[in-house]
C-alpha cells in the first residue's frame, strides 16, 4: 500500500500557537489531552486550590484560552455551516429570543443578531465570556446580545425571559460524544425552549467504516514489541486501548459506512446517551483491514434548504476528524465478504464527559477462517 493511503497526521499544536498554561490546545486533538497546571513554583493556597478542582473545571479552563477558538473559527466547514444555518434563514430568527450554550468568542451570538433576533443570550462557564462581551461591544452589539458567565445548570436567565424561541450551540465533541456539551444542550431544551421552538442542529449521527493502515499501525502499536531489542508490552497495550482522533485519508477505506447510532435533540432522552448497535460492513475490494472508523454528521433540518456537514474521511477536514480504533488481529478482506460487529458506548461514571467504548467484531471468508477481536477503548 502507498504512503499516501495512510493516516496522516496533524499536529494541531503546530497548526496554532498554544498556551501550555492549563490548555488542553486541543477540545479535540488528542484523547488524552490533559490540563496542565501552571507552573511548579505555586503556593500553598494554589496547591488546596488544584486538590478542589475536578476534571470539568480542567475542561471550562482549557476553553479559556483563544488558541482552542482560533482553531475552531478557522474550521471553514463547521462555522461556515453554522453562519449559512443562522444568517441565510432569517425567517427562523426575525424578532426570536435566542439563546447559546456554550457561546465562546460569541460568533454563533453575532451571526444570530445579524440574522435580525429580538435578542440573543450566550451562555458560558469559560473565561473567554470576558473577551465575547468586548467583541460584542466591538460591533456594535451590546444591546441585542447578553453574555452570562456561568453554568447552565447553575445560572437563570434574567426576570421576564422565561422562555426562549431557539437554542443553538456547538456541542460536538470528538466521536460526536467525547467531551460533548449535549448533556448540558438537553437541559437547556427542557428548562428554556418553547413548545415549537427550535434546535440548531438538531440532527445527528454516528457511522463506522473499516480502513486499511498497516504502516501507521506498525509505527504507533506494533513499535512496542521490540524497542531498541526490548519488549514493551504494556505500553502497547495502553496504545491499543487509546483511540486515535486523526485525519484518515479517503482511499484507506475498505467497508461501506453504515449508521450505527441516530439522535434527534428534540426527543432524545440523557439517558438515551449511552448506546449499543450492531454493525456490518460490507468489503468494497480486497485488502487489508487494520481498524474500525468512526465519523459523524450533522443537521440542521428546519432550515429553508437542507444544512449540514460530514466528518466523513471522503469530505473536507474538520478539527473533529475521525476517531480510529486499532484491531487487536488485523483481517485480511475479500471484496463481497462482511464483518459483523457490536459497539457499546457508556459515559464514564467518574466523568460523564469521557467515554468507555467496547467494540467486538467477527470476520469470516475461506481464505481466513473466523477471526475475532473484541476489546475495551477509552476516550479520556
Amino acid at each position: 500500500m502507498s504512503a499516501s493511503k495512510k493516516v496522516v497526521i496533524m499536529n494541531d499544536s503546530e497548526m496554532f500557537d498554544m498556551n501550555q498554561n492549563g490548555d488542553k490546545g486541543n477540545k479535540k486533538q488528542s484523547p488524552n489531552a490533559a490540563a496542565v497546571v501552571n507552573g511548579s513554583n505555586v503556593t500553598k493556597d494554589n496547591d488546596e486550590e488544584k486538590k478542589e478542582k475536578t476534571s470539568s473545571d480542567y475542561y471550562f479552563d482549557s476553553y479559556s484560552h483563544f488558541g482552542i477558538h482560533e482553531e475552531m473559527l478557522k474550521d471553514k466547514v463547521r462555522t461556515g455551516t453554522y453562519r449559512k444555518s443562522i444568517v441565510s434563514n432569517p425567517h427562523l430568527f426575525k424578532d426570536k429570543v435566542v439563546l447559546d450554550i456554550g457561546c465562546g468568542t460569541g460568533i454563533l451570538c453575532l451571526f444570530a443578531a445579524k440574522a435580525g433576533a429580538k435578542h440573543v443570550y450566550g451562555i458560558e462557564m469559560a473565561g473567554i465570556a470576558n473577551n465575547a462581551r468586548q467583541i460584542i461591544k466591538e460591533n456594535g452589539y451590546e444591546n441585542k446580545i447578553t453574555v452570562i458567565k456561568g453554568k447552565v445548570e447553575e445560572i437563570e436567565l434574567p426576570s421576564g425571559v422565561d422562555k426562549v424561541d431557539v437554542i443553538i450551540s456547538e456541542w460536538m465533541g470528538y466521536f460526536l460524544l467525547y467531551e460533548s456539551m449535549l448533556n448540558t444542550v438537553l437541559y437547556a431544551r427542557d428548562k428554556w425552549l418553547a413548545p415549537n421552538g427550535v434546535l440548531m442542529p438538531d440532527k445527528a449521527s454516528m457511522h463506522v467504516c473499516g480502513i486499511e493502515d498497516g504502516d501507521y499501525m506498525q509505527e504507533k502499536i506494533n513499535f512496542w514489541d521490540n524497542v531498541y531489542g526490548f519488549k514493551m508490552s504494556c505500553l502497547k497495550e495502553e496504545a491499543m486501548k487509546e483511540p486515535l482522533v486523526d485525519v484518515v485519508q479517503s482511499n484507506s477505506v475498505v467497508t461501506d459506512s453504515p449508521a450505527i447510532f441516530h439522535i434527534d435533540l428534540y426527543t432524545v432522552k440523557k439517558e438515551e446517551l449511552d448506546f449499543e448497535s450492531d454493525f456490518t460492513l460490507k468489503v468494497k475490494h480486497d485488502d487489508y483491514c487494520h481498524a474500525i472508523v468512526s465519523f459523524f454528521d450533522v443537521t440542521f433540518s428546519k432550515c429553508h434548504t437542507k444544512v449540514g456537514f460530514t466528518t466523513a474521511p471522503w469530505a473536507e477536514y474538520t478539527h473533529w476528524k475521525q476517531t480510529v480504533f486499532y484491531l487487536d488481529s488485523p483481517l485480511m478482506v475479500t471484496k463481497g465478504t462482511q464483518i459483523r460487529g457490536h459497539i457499546k458506548v457508556h459515559h464514564n461514571a467518574k466523568n460523564p464527559r469521557d467515554l468507555d467504548i467496547d467494540i467486538k467484531s467477527s470476520y469470516k471468508s475461506k481464505k481466513t477462517g473466523v477471526i475475532n477481536n473484541k476489546r475495551r477503548y477509552f476516550m479520556r
